[in-house]
């Protein structure tokens, strides 16, 4: 069959297509433990309909993924979340969101190729489960900026004190984030873009 010719393919709606103004599309991917608000925030500030891969957690999870501080989550991501943003007529994002089980984590080398950046998503309550996040891109080399979710129960630590935790350099930022708020999360995004602008700009 001659696909070119059939009546039933249909192209991305209206809202879907890229504005015809863009001219710069860059990747980023939102990174994190499970259950801290990664697909949260890809569809909050998504301008399309996000792409999502929640599946109804199962038995075949039971001793294998850590559901501390988070056992009443019923559903996960197995491969990734995806939305687009625009940050001006120009530039456009492309969002990609990781699995945070660790038995998905062999997905990020495809999802990291290509990408400029990331952002590591923080629950206050589980500090730990981003400890071996944020190792991981350190070893891959890619730069990040951190993004505290707030949940409504996290307890509230200073930055320099979140910083010594992880054992964040100086640089990199820490910002406040809501990951249910598009404004929130588009600031985030912002913050990402203006530390890499600032390191790959030219050293005085």
């Amino acid at each position: 069959m001659d696909f070119r010719d059939s009546d039933t393919l249909v192209g991305p709606s209206g809202a879907d297509r890229l504005p015809a103004t863009a001219a710069k599309a860059v990747k980023v991917v939102i990174v994190g433990g499970f259950g801290v608000g990664k697909t949260t925030l890809v569809g909050s500030v998504s301008e399309i309909r996000p792409l999502t891969t929640e599946e109804t957690m199962t038995q075949a999870g039971v001793g294998v993924d850590d559901l501390a501080g988070v056992e009443r989550k019923t559903e996960t991501t197995v491969a990734m979340d995806f939305g687009r943003i625009s940050i001006s007529d120009e530039l456009v994002l492309y969002v990609f969101g990781t699995p945070g089980q660790e038995r998905f984590w062999f997905l990020w080398n495809g999802l990291f190729e290509g990408a400029l950046g990331a952002v590591v998503l923080v629950d206050t309550r589980r500090l730990e489960v981003s400890f071996e996040v944020i190792g991981r891109l350190e070893d891959r080399g890619v730069p990040f900026v951190v993004a505290i979710n707030g949940f409504p129960d996290s307890p509230d630590h200073p930055v320099e004190e979140l910083r010594s935790a992880l054992d964040l350099p100086p640089e990199v930022p820490i910002v406040a984030c809501d990951a249910r708020r598009r404004e929130s999360c588009r600031d985030v995004l912002m913050a990402l873009m203006r530390y890499l602008y600032n390191l790959a700009a030219p050293r005085a």
